[in-house]
């Protein structure tokens, strides 16, 4: 499992450009194996790149960032490109057999703005305080090919690499009841084992599954608990047009999965959603809860914004959080669960025998 290079690693939350030193250093020491590539410069100045790791036939590409508030995602694609480095030797059937195409950070200026919570993480109130997303129409996830020159810029890394066979767009929940995992709608019916074997992950780290049903809203299709279909710039639209509201839907490009199937491949794509706090109810309800809804996560949901005005104001809040506790997620569990995703995405798409079977990751 990809999940075990973090054997002896402490990880923590880097910026952009504290962690672009030691990636490029790390690939030019292994020059077989690993490209650095300078992608160019986000809308601020600083700097986007990616990185090749392996020289195998089956290509992989894997982004994260594209939410500001979601840090697990590039924290997790730092990890991974350091640490398989480290552990090349361990890790040489992975590289020969696959090429993986990673932007660890979309997003560095939405990085940059979210660091007064990211540096009092888990402080729960810093977060809510603090974070900050890019709404629709600067909505990096949705802004494939053209957006904005970030999207420009991966767009053209990752058309310059395809087609790839598995697509990874990593993200994070601020909230949520559980894990959640997003599957592209056509490999829905070829992923029954990948869903089983992630919700055994979840649970053995000692999270539930994000049961919410939305019934199609936005995209969101349902598969079953904790499993979802990714969102798509096209489902977007159509649910605002179906609103009435032209304006909003022509604020959404398409998303990185709807790009990566355009490059060719029939690729599996796959949103990781892990959550930063869990939130539960305090007294759980005697009802067993409702197949689809997520009641506590829904509750917490309403009283959000009251929060977050209070926190600005310096009101009291207890009496808004009385009804819940919010635990927060452990970093490494969140970056093992991302890797786990990964192996499981592999394993998937590219041998029906189980990538484990055949490579030891650890």
């Amino acid at each position: 499992m990809l999940e075990t290079i973090l054997e002896g690693v402490r990880p923590e939350f880097r910026t952009q450009e504290e962690v672009r030193p030691s990636i490029r250093a790390a690939c030019e020491a292994h020059p077989d194996v690993a490209a650095y590539h300078e992608l160019g410069t986000s809308e601020e100045g600083r700097p986007l790149y990616g990185v090749v790791l392996g020289r195998g036939p089956h290509t992989v590409s894997l982004i994260a960032g594209a939410h500001a508030d979601e840090p697990v995602g590039p924290e997790t694609l730092r990890t991974f490109v350091l640490e398989a480095l480290r552990r090349r030797d361990r890790l040489a059937p992975l590289f020969e057999r696959f090429r993986f195409v990673v932007v660890p950070h979309v997003n560095p200026d939405g990085e940059a703005r979210n660091r007064p919570w990211i540096e009092r993480w888990p402080d729960v109130r810093a977060y809510v305080r603090h974070a900050f997303r890019e709404p629709p129409g600067r909505d990096l996830e949705f802004g494939f090919p053209a957006l904005r020159v970030e999207n420009r810029a991966v767009a053209a890394f990752l058309e310059a690499h395809a087609p790839v066979g598995l697509h990874m767009s990593l993200h994070g929940m601020g909230f949520a009841e559980g894990a959640l995992l997003l599957i592209e709608r056509r490999w829905t019916f070829r992923t029954q084992p990948l869903r089983d074997a992630f919700a055994a992950a979840a649970r053995a780290h000692g999270l539930l599954l994000h049961d919410h049903n939305r019934k199609g809203e936005k995209g969101f299709f349902y598969i079953e608990p904790g499993f979802t279909t990714t969102p798509e710039g096209e489902a977007m639209r159509h649910y605002f047009h179906a609103l009435g509201d032209d304006a909003t839907a022509a604020l959404f490009h398409d998303s990185s999965m709807e790009f990566a199937r355009r490059l060719g491949g029939d690729p599996l794509c796959l949103v990781t959603e892990l959550p930063l706090f869990v939130v539960a109810f305090r007294d759980p309800p005697a009802a067993p809860p409702e197949p689809g809804r997520p009641a506590a996560y829904l509750a917490f949901r309403e009283r959000l914004p009251a929060w977050r005005r209070r926190l600005t104001t310096g009101e009291p809040d207890d009496d808004l959080l009385a009804p819940f506790t919010l635990t927060p997620v452990d970093l490494a569990t969140q970056i093992r669960l991302q890797l786990h995703a990964l192996t499981l995405g592999l394993q998937a798409r590219f041998d029906e025998q189980g990538v484990e079977d055949r490579f030891t990751f650890c």
